[in-house]
């Protein structure tokens, strides 16, 4: 990344603090008064060694009385210093606050493209990784920035002040340091924000192996994964040397320099002192200032490598904050209301990439209450169907209507709510089995959840469990089976019963025994309801009103599972496919 883009975060940085503009103020106030200080004391040292006249001959009253100085100038400056660290600490993590709380929301507001093209691992390390790499970063900057900048400002002051010869010396060879932490620097960033990138690859492998271990044994993949592992970590391994690296070798470099600008003021001090052009006591502060003015630029030399560091790991969270969010809900969008269950699909044209064609013209007209059942083979275009009606994606052409209203007209929180869904794979939330079952309606009563826990064949496995409805389970269903965790989301969209409902190959997961309850349960829950039914198993859908064959993203034969059969087309070929030996 070069440097008008690093400059280009550290403006959004900026904008970040902005809301904080008061403790930035009176972190630098508290700044400027802890360097003043801290400066003044080596003067008052000074003073203190010129009391020293000669052996035998002190001024100890002048020597207590500046100890007294230098004792209250340093209580001073600890509490500004604590001051300063109070604010910058509450600069930071409020800023980081923000900026975690604002990439949640963008993610939650993302299209659902966005989701199916990243990898979760590396969208996971985006919010949690980056944004902690960019916290210390940030810390460290604000404390040491600020105070590195005035110490060496108000350092170079006390030494021209002093003598502006010696100060002199000093200033001709200050840029010599300046040079090295900014050639340093520029080679430090490239390789942290490739840190940061690989870093997210070896979260998102991890993320991929831990919740996929099952498929990983059943397949024998371990040594494949192994593999991969050490191939991302191993580059990750490289990354991080060289950027350790370049950024190791800014303090024995700045330091360096450091000891030739000590160097110099000693040697040419010593010559003034001898010359009787400083006193003692002088040379001994502006030694002591040498030190001090030499600090900042190894303590900032630091502050920009972590900064590089930081403000890599911002770029990838910028980078999410500004993806572009979903299309909003258009203003004059409707809320959907008394909806009957009419859905049509006009002229639909859809792919999820240009280059790869999927759905083409695609035509349905439901009536309300109609079961619609879909079939074909796999990657065909049934569940991007279900994607279309629900509007996770927006159609390239064509319109996709309820009750007469093209989809992109209404609201997508009332749209959503006229559907009930079940997906052949669940979605169980951490917490009670109480709270996934109301998920959808978190006002129903204890009556209504039990009624529906019953109509899914759910309510007898529930009461079994050690604390029935109040059994915590995590997010994906603790130890329940399979076919447990479905009949929880039937029993979720039984409670709401909406006028529109989806069963994406919903009984997948349940034994069979079950699956003849859970039909009859489906047969009373979709009367009076439009229904979409998409399955693999044919024999799910012989009551269908209409079954919708499809293949290539096109209706290829349409009728009840008699007419179709009696056509002895794609379905039929289909269907008795399951019965071939």
């Amino acid at each position: 990344m070069g440097r008008e883009k690093n400059k280009e975060v550290m403006l959004k940085v900026l904008r970040s603090i902005r809301p904080y503009w008061f403790l930035v103020v009176l972190s630098f106030v508290m700044a400027a008064v802890t360097v003043a200080l801290t400066l003044y004391v080596p003067i008052l040292i000074g003073y203190a060694v010129d009391e020293i006249i000669a052996a035998g001959n002190v001024n100890f009253p002048g020597v207590w009385a500046i100890i007294k100085q230098i004792v209250i100038v340093i209580v001073i400056t600890a509490l500004s210093q604590w001051l300063m660290n109070v604010c910058n600490n509450r600069i930071t993590f409020r800023v980081i606050k923000d900026i975690r709380t604002k990439a949640f929301h963008r993610l939650e507001n993302l299209p659902l493209k966005y989701v199916d093209s990243h990898q979760y691992g590396d969208v996971v390390s985006r919010i949690v990784s980056d944004v902690d790499q960019f916290s210390d970063g940030l810390l460290m900057g604000l404390t040491q920035l600020f105070s590195g900048v005035i110490t060496i400002i108000g350092t170079l002051a006390f030494m021209l002040y002093l003598n502006w010869i010696i100060a002199l010396v000093v200033v001709i060879i200050t840029p010599l340091s300046l040079f090295v932490a900014r050639f340093i620097a520029q080679r430090t960033y490239t390789m942290f924000h490739k840190q940061s990138e690989t870093r997210g690859k070896l979260t998102s492998l991890i993320d991929e192996m831990i919740g996929n271990q099952k498929v990983v044994q059943a397949f024998g993949y371990e040594d494949d994964a192994l593999n991969r592992f050490d191939k991302i970590n191993e580059t990750l391994g490289e990354f991080s040397l060289k950027a350790t690296f370049f950024s190791s070798i800014t303090n024995p470099a700045t330091r360096f320099v450091n000891g030739v600008v000590y160097a110099g003021v000693g040697i040419v001090g010593a010559i003034a002192a001898v010359n009787g052009v400083l006193t003692v006591g002088r040379l001994t502060s502006f030694l002591s200032y040498a030190n001090q003015y030499t600090k900042p630029f190894n303590e900032i030399s630091g502050v920009i490598t972590e900064l590089q560091n930081a403000l890599a790991s911002a770029a990838r969270v910028f980078e999410l904050m500004e993806e572009e969010p979903q299309v909003p809900d258009a203003e004059d969008a409707v809320v959907l209301a008394d909806v009957d269950g009419n859905v049509e699909m006009d002229h639909v044209y859809f792919s999820y990439t240009p280059e790869q064609k999927l759905i083409e013209n695609f035509n349905l007209n439901v009536k309300p209450g109609q079961r619609i059942a879909i079939v074909g083979p796999t990657g065909c275009g049934k569940s991007t169907v279900i994607n279309l009606l629900m509007r996770f994606y927006d159609v390239d052409q064509g319109s996709v209507k309820v009750e007469g209203e093209d989809i992109r007209h209404i609201t997508r929180e009332s749209l959503r709510n006229n559907y009930g869904m079940v997906l052949q794979e669940t979605w169980l939330k951490s917490g009670t089995i109480r709270e996934n079952i109301v998920y959808g309606k978190p006002d129903a009563s204890e009556e209504e959840m039990i009624l529906a826990s019953k109509a899914a064949h759910a309510h007898s496995f529930i009461k079994r469990l050690p604390q029935g409805y109040d059994t915590v389970i995590t997010e994906d269903g603790g130890n329940l089976s399979q076919g447990q965790k479905q009949l929880l989301c039937i029993a979720r969209v039984m409670l709401c019963l909406p006028p529109m409902l989806i069963l994406d190959e919903a009984t997948s997961s349940i034994d069979t025994r079950t699956e003849i309850r859970i039909q009859k349960a489906f047969a009373k829950m979709m009367q009076g309801r439009t229904s979409f039914i998409v399955a693999h198993r044919l024999s799910t859908i012989k009551e269908a009103d209409v079954i919708l064959v499809m293949n290539n993203g096109n209706i290829i034969e349409q009728g009840t599972h008699e007419e179709l059969l009696a056509q002895n087309g794609f379905y039929a070929n289909l269907y008795n496919s399951q019965f071939a030996l």
